[in-house]
């Protein structure tokens, strides 16, 4: 209970205190109460009076606010990561543009270099074929001073089979053929037929076929001649056969080699007949047989054989008294069965 003494005092405060009217307004008992709740709530413990100064933690949340909070939370961090995806997509765009801008440079770089390429002409010609004899003996070299450690010849093995490639381009200038002999390069490509590697050998088959091409033959007369010449003094057919013995059809590049190599016979025969003779003395006939009466699948290369063998037989006498002694007509008669 308050002090009476107090109220009496609050009261009779005078000018001071809250006016004159008040004895009037406002009853002791009245005073006396308002002082009470003034006195209780100073007298309040000191944890009472700590939980006005804590944050008010509210209501307690259900598992429905909770998840409706996440799901808020959710949009909002996935609506910074698309803001951010879409922040980091023009520096990916741009990268992508400039490697777009990088490849169009090098394909127009390149194509700048061909069309300042030299045209092929005799210089060129001879550069090329100089380059050839130098890998060709380096790759020979290195075979005979390696001959069992591969790894120290086949990078040399691998230029000689490009310039090689490179040189189907002298097809298209049978003018210039005259270069390949003055020069010795079909002296070196006939050698090459016999290489240790099936690769490289036929990589010369497959470029002869294009040079003793007949549209192409027939394009330079002189040029053609010259060609035919040395490969029939460097008794090139003998060489194919040699080359026809090793090779497996049953592998792809092996059989093309096959091929290739009947249309070099094909070719040479059609601009010159009488090689024919000299072709079957060479063992072409007896590999023709033998390969007609092998057990094998009928195919683009037998069926290839049959019309090379008519060939030969066609205008020459002595190709066909060869047959009947190689007993080619029993074998003939079989493929007929």
């Amino acid at each position: 209970m308050p002090d009476p003494g107090l109220t009496l005092a609050f009261v009779n405060a005078g000018p001071s205190g809250p006016g004159p009217g008040l004895r009037d307004l406002w009853s002791t008992e009245r005073l006396s109460h308002i002082l009470a709740a003034f006195l209780a709530l100073r007298d309040l413990p000191a944890p009472a009076l700590g939980k006005e100064s804590k944050p008010n933690r509210g209501t307690k949340r259900t598992r429905e606010d909770e998840e409706e909070d996440l799901k808020v939370r959710h949009k909002q961090a996935s609506s910074r990561e698309r803001g951010r995806y879409r922040e980091e997509e023009p520096p990916a765009a741009e990268e992508a543009e400039d490697e777009k801008k990088k490849l169009l440079h090098i394909i127009e770089k390149g194509e700048e270099e061909e069309e300042e390429e030299e045209p092929l002409d005799e210089s060129s010609v001879k550069k090329m074929i100089l380059t050839f004899e130098k890998r060709s003996y380096k790759n020979q070299e290195l075979r005979i001073k390696f001959p069992d450690n591969p790894e120290k010849f086949m990078e040399s093995e691998l230029d000689l089979n490009d310039i090689i490639q490179e040189m189907h381009v002298v097809a298209t200038m049978p003018d210039l053929y005259h270069l390949l002999v003055e020069l010795n390069a079909v002296h070196s490509l006939l050698g090459l037929l016999g290489h240790d590697n099936t690769d490289v050998s036929i990589a010369v088959v497959d470029l002869l076929q294009e040079l003793t091409d007949i549209d192409t033959l027939h394009e330079s007369e002189e040029g053609a001649e010259v060609l035919i010449d040395a490969l029939v003094e460097g008794q090139v057919v003998a060489l194919l056969v040699q080359n026809l013995e090793r090779l497996d059809e049953s592998v792809k590049e092996e059989a093309d080699g096959v091929h290739n190599t009947l249309a070099i016979i094909e070719n040479m025969a059609e601009f010159r007949p009488e090689m024919c003779a000299d072709a079957a003395q060479q063992g072409l006939m007896q590999w023709l047989l033998k390969r007609l009466k092998a057990k094998m699948p009928f195919d683009a290369n037998k069926l290839y054989c049959s019309e090379v063998l008519a060939i030969l037989l066609q205008n020459t006498d002595d190709n066909r008294e060869m047959l009947g002694e190689l007993d080619g007509i029993d074998v003939l008669l079989q493929q007929l069965s």
